[in-house]
């Protein structure tokens, strides 16, 4: 009995030997840096703006100042923009309705400021309120509410009735914020399925304020948003929500 339980330790002694010098036969040549490399494809050469707000050499400019060439009104899509320009910024002229941009976009990085009025007009959504409206259907909220009570997503930096903003970067009124948008659209199939959401990350004055959310559907202001199957890019829409908000450097880099 003895021998028979040795025999089976040296068996068992020389598997496990013999697993080990074939699992070192195995083992792969240690790799080297360059397997991991690669050269292809490279990067276009972007030249950046002359400060950080200014549009880069790639850039789609809207608005520089200069005229509303790039908007036209949404209410049927091709009548001249009727809002005014003062001093190199745009104003929203109350009444004149929503304008929406030429062009149209999808997935893109956007750049727009904005300037809530001095004039203290109203409280919550009636204080210096406008949006910024991504394919002309989901808000960006524009909203003076530095120092003025509303529904947390309602406030500026918030994706409407969405999302409400992460911080409150805002400026007081009369100071300009900056939105930085990166937004990648919908997809749909032939069928009209939604096969991807649309997603959104966004930074106020520097400030992550949206951090890639996935958007529920188009902006509802009563409701649950839904999806509705509608092309990869559409244009842009400021709003008139009756409230002299400026607007000034509204570029685009499409993705």
């Amino acid at each position: 009995m003895k021998n028979s339980i040795f025999a089976l330790a040296l068996t068992a002694g020389a598997l496990t030997l013999s697993s080990l010098a074939t699992a070192q036969e195995k083992t792969p040549p240690p790799m080297k840096p360059e397997a991991t490399e690669f050269y292809t494809p490279v990067p276009p050469k972007v030249t950046p703006g002359a400060n950080n707000t200014a549009p880069p050499s790639d850039a789609i400019v809207l608005f520089d100042g200069s005229s509303l060439n790039g908007f036209v009104s949404a209410k049927d899509g091709s009548s001249p923009a009727e809002w005014t320009i003062e001093n190199g910024e745009l104003v929203v002229t109350r009444g004149k309705g929503d304008i929406q941009s030429k062009l149209p976009f999808g997935d893109a990085q956007y750049h727009v400021e904005w300037s809530a009025p001095t004039e203290i007009v109203g409280e919550g959504q009636g204080r210096g309120n406008s949006g910024f409206f991504l394919m002309g259907m989901y808000e960006v909220q524009v909203l003076d509410s530095y120092e003025s009570k509303t529904y947390t997503n309602g406030q500026a930096g918030s994706i409407y009735k969405q999302f409400p903003p992460l911080a409150m970067a805002l400026r007081p009124a009369g100071e300009w914020n900056y939105y930085d948008i990166i937004f990648k659209a919908p997809r749909f199939n032939k069928d009209g399925i939604l096969t991807s959401p649309a997603t959104v990350t966004v930074l106020m004055n520097g400030v992550l304020v949206q951090n890639h959310v996935i958007l529920k559907g188009p902006t509802e202001y009563i409701g649950i948003p839904n999806y509705k199957a509608h092309p990869e890019k559409l244009p842009i829409k400021l709003q008139d929500h009756g409230n002299p908000v400026r607007f000034r450097n509204i570029w685009v880099r499409e993705l």
